[in-house]
């Protein structure tokens, strides 16, 4: 059981505005990742989304994918397909 004191990772409680800052990244880039589907997030009744904790760690992990190796979006989508069925 969940301590009532520990965020579960997987909660989706986080803004598009929180989790762009968080992930050093514009809510635009969030929206793109969102329509090609390297982070999807879940959605609220209004249609809004909601980010999780794993959801920032993975923009992060794109970001890093993409500014640092040099990595092109279709790349970084193959590799995380690949690396959720592991």
């Amino acid at each position: 059981m969940a301590s009532p004191h520990r965020l579960d990772e997987r909660a989706p409680v986080l803004a598009i505005s929180v989790a762009a800052e968080l992930s050093g990244m514009h809510p635009q880039t969030l929206r793109q990742y969102d329509r090609l589907g390297l982070v999807v997030p879940r959605r609220t009744r209004g249609r809004g989304r909601r980010y999780s904790v794993s959801d920032v760690r993975r923009l992060r992990e794109i970001q890093t994918m993409s500014q640092d190796e040099g990595i092109n979006l279709a790349g970084i989508k193959r590799i995380l397909e690949l690396q959720d069925e592991v």
